[in-house]
């Protein structure tokens, strides 16, 4: 039996992609709008998306499509539920990006604490020359070692992060929505954390589950790192904690809409202390290619009648 598949947005990924082991037609598009999903999956039964949308008004045009092959860990682009009923298998990625994201984490952390980006500026803008003695203090620098990292989200990922900071010295309070050991609260942690990293996916339990009343019980001096979903942190409220000084700093590596063509609150270059890089926390060339392996062999395990990495909620 042939299979034909079709991958709708192919530049989301910067590896080499093997060629399925099966007899298969492969078709690929660079990206893929709403209005062409359709007529592009039209006689596929093997789909292949990163980011790319599929609710339940398209997917019910398809009625031959049997794999939704998600080429990321987060499933929210796919109606699950729908996909479920009529028996679509949806299966994503796992454990690929357990070193770039601990490493992204970290960047934004010692970038924040240390106040990097604040000190390049004031250099590059010339605070350095007309300065009296040999450096400034205009920004406060915060030891890595010795502060504590509270870690919301305590999977793969959250492990990863939490090897990272015990070998820097840091204290590690971690919070999950699984019963673990050592397990705190979230209001303890944003309390008692210098930093706190989010590592949880996107459901209607955790939209905006940080926002206003969680930024004032936070320290003065405290960041929080996003690298998991946007929608997670109230933009608003944290563009406003940082105005007006009720946290010290955020790392932002995802926004509520991804690519922000319409301009987001975060993006207010007046705001202070704020990094924002374009969701590329898990695209180091390496975690690409594990993860571009790992697609492959979800869509040859689905074609040998044995789907793995299945999600269904």
């Amino acid at each position: 039996m042939s299979h034909k598949i079709v991958f709708l947005d192919r530049e989301t990924l910067d590896a080499k992609l093997r060629k399925p082991n099966f007899p298969h037609e492969y078709v690929e598009y660079a990206q893929t709008s709403p209005f062409e999903l359709v007529e592009r999956l039209n006689g596929a039964d093997i789909c292949i998306t990163n980011k790319v949308p599929l609710r339940e008004e398209t997917l019910k045009q398809l009625p031959g499509l049997k794999l939704i092959a998600v080429a990321a860990t987060g499933t929210d682009v796919i109606d699950k539920a729908y996909a479920a009923s009529k028996g679509i298998v949806v299966s994503n990625i796992r454990n690929y990006a357990f070193n770039t994201l601990p490493e992204h984490v970290f960047a934004l952390l010692f970038a924040l604490r240390r106040n990097l980006v604040n000190y390049h500026n004031s250099v590059f803008h010339g605070r350095w020359g007309y300065n009296n003695q040999f450096c400034y203090f205009d920004y406060p620098i915060y030891d890595i070692a010795g502060s504590t990292l509270g870690i919301i989200g305590y999977g793969a990922l959250g492990r990863e992060i939490e090897k990272r900071a015990v070998a820097l010295g840091m204290k590690v309070l971690i919070n999950d929505v699984t019963d673990i050991p050592n397990k705190v609260d979230v209001a303890t942690i944003l309390r008692e954390s210098d930093v706190v990293t989010l590592n949880l996916p996107l459901t209607p339990q955790t939209r905006n589950m940080i926002g206003a009343k969680e930024f004032e019980s936070m320290k003065r001096t405290a960041c929080i790192i996003n690298t998991a979903r946007g929608g997670i942190i109230d933009e608003q409220a944290l563009a406003d904690a940082l105005r007006k000084g009720v946290i010290g700093g955020a790392g932002m590596d995802v926004l509520t809409v991804e690519p922000p063509k319409n301009g987001n609150v975060l993006l207010d270059p007046t705001i202070p202390n704020l990094i924002v890089t374009p969701h590329v926390a898990w695209a180091s060339k390496e975690a690409m290619q594990v993860l571009a392996d790992q697609l492959i062999d979800n869509i040859d395990a689905f074609a040998a009648g044995a789907p793995r990495n299945i999600v269904t909620a």
